[in-house]
């Protein structure tokens, strides 16, 4: 029996918010990689009918293996409804020192979904967002395919903005891994804002992770950014070294629609 005033609609979503905060729960006592230059990600999702894509040109990694080359790395939203999106990524990634053959990986196929709105959706209150698919097998390797299941909170300040992300997945190695991160920003009215992250990650019967990153975003515009990003980590007692820069940018889907309708469509006579 309900109680007096609430809906059908309510209900689901009170029940979604529960289950969204006890997973965060859960896992806060491998990243989605899907806000530049962070590893992790917020509790936003593209506009409706908008694509986003987050490149990085070139980075270069350095770790007890070598270094390499980090050549294209890419993430590509696209809204599906207005709180739904869906999230397709991955890197190229060449060995340089000793050098190697390219490889693709870091590849996954994602559904992110806004629980509730927030300050990240000009709404009062922390925005509340789950994110979870499918981690595609490396080109290269004997790894296989691996799921993952995240849980992000963010909320704006006028001094800043805060996100909150708790991850849990089966590795392409089919080990366990939790991911704990947290992203700190400047005030999102700056045209170039501060930004840092540290996060913790522990992938089960393998290696841990401690990594903390530092950089800066520079907002063109509403639809177009470029960032640059120092980090460092240990990975299993072993340093590890990146250098990020890259760019973010978006458009309508109908932009392709409408190009190709004038390509196409025939020219009148004089």
């Amino acid at each position: 029996m309900r109680e007096p005033g609430w809906s059908l609609g309510s209900f689901s979503r009170y029940l979604a918010l529960r289950v969204t905060v006890a997973l965060t729960l859960a896992v806060w006592s491998g990243p989605a990689w899907a806000y530049r230059p962070f590893d992790g990600t917020d509790a936003a999702v593209a506009k409706k009918g908008e694509i986003e894509i987050e490149l990085q040109p070139a980075g270069r990694l350095r770790d007890e293996s070598g270094t390499s080359l980090i050549a294209p790395a890419w993430v590509i939203n696209y809204g599906l409804t207005e709180d739904w999106e869906a999230v397709f990524e991955g890197q190229g990634q060449t060995p340089l020192s000793p050098s190697g053959p390219t490889s693709l990986t870091a590849a996954g196929a994602f559904l992110k979904h806004v629980v509730v709105p927030g300050s990240l959706q000009d709404k009062t209150g922390p925005s509340i967002a789950t994110e979870f698919g499918v981690l595609l097998p490396d080109s290269t390797g004997n790894s296989g395919a691996g799921v993952s299941l995240a849980g992000i909170v963010s909320q704006r300040w006028d001094w800043g903005t805060v996100h909150l992300n708790a991850e849990t997945a089966i590795t392409r190695d089919h080990h366990a891994d939790v991911f704990l991160g947290a992203i700190v920003e400047g005030p999102a009215t700056w045209t170039v804002r501060p930004v840092a992250e540290i996060f913790y990650e522990n992938e089960f019967g393998k290696e841990e992770t401690f990594s903390g990153l530092v950089g800066l975003i520079y907002r063109v515009r509403d639809d177009l950014s470029f960032d640059v990003a120092v980090r460092h980590a240990l990975t299993g007692g072993h340093p590890v070294n990146e250098i990020r820069a890259g760019l973010t940018f978006g458009f309508p889907l109908s932009f392709f629609e409408g190009h190709a309708a004038h390509q196409t469509s025939p020219s009148l006579p004089r």
